[in-house]
């Protein structure tokens, strides 16, 4: 190999090998319409593989989103966001163990329209439980005021396709902040994006 070729092959090795790894794809198909989520695991790695764990697992298929929180049917409490709410309450005891809270003032992710979180009452307490976003919710993030102790939730990615369908769950018929009856999720799977090149 020649000097020239060689200083280029060092050039490119950096571009070869240190890209980073695209975020996983995972669709949940509900009664309602499919949502297409991209789940970060570079910013929030053990909250993401946590949930894609799950989803390996086929954990959520036959689960549901059972709570929907609106405007209206929070009266007690001041500080006001707007969720929906998933997981698979019937195999709770197949949950693998609570995982530490990745706070999002060290992710640099914040709960955005669309993101994807994990749900908890105690810090390092969250295993299977996950809620979407539907507006910006600042108060979800690291210092917020929605959990009295500061720590936020830990977000870990966002809805790519079907926002609309987030908004139907969020607006079906519901007793309080339980949706009735709740919206089924048929399945939730992994996928690949096929990037189309064009032919010249």
């Amino acid at each position: 190999m020649n000097r020239a070729l060689f200083l280029g092959f060092i050039l490119l090795c950096p571009l070869l090998f240190a890209a980073d790894p695209k975020p996983a794809q995972v669709r949940l198909r509900t009664e309602l319409g499919d949502i297409e989520i991209e789940v970060d695991t570079v910013h929030a790695p053990v909250t993401a593989q946590n949930f894609l764990n799950y989803v390996s697992k086929g954990f959520y298929d036959g689960g549901t989103f059972y709570r929907t929180v609106t405007m209206q049917n929070q009266p007690q409490n001041k500080v006001k966001i707007e969720v929906i709410q998933g997981g698979n309450r019937d195999r709770e005891k197949e949950d693998f163990p609570a995982i530490p809270l990745e706070r999002t003032n060290k992710t640099g992710l914040k709960h955005l329209d669309g993101t994807i979180s994990m749900a908890r009452g105690e810090p390092d307490s969250a295993t299977s439980e996950f809620f979407i976003c539907i507006g910006d919710q600042p108060e979800l993030d690291f210092g917020g005021k929605r959990n009295p102790d500061g720590q936020g939730f830990a977000a870990f990615g966002k809805v790519v396709k079907g926002m609309d369908v987030v908004r139907k769950i969020q607006q079906a018929a519901a007793e309080g902040q339980s949706l009735k009856p709740e919206i089924k999720i048929l399945a939730a799977r992994r996928f690949a994006v096929v990037t189309m090149v064009p032919v010249p």
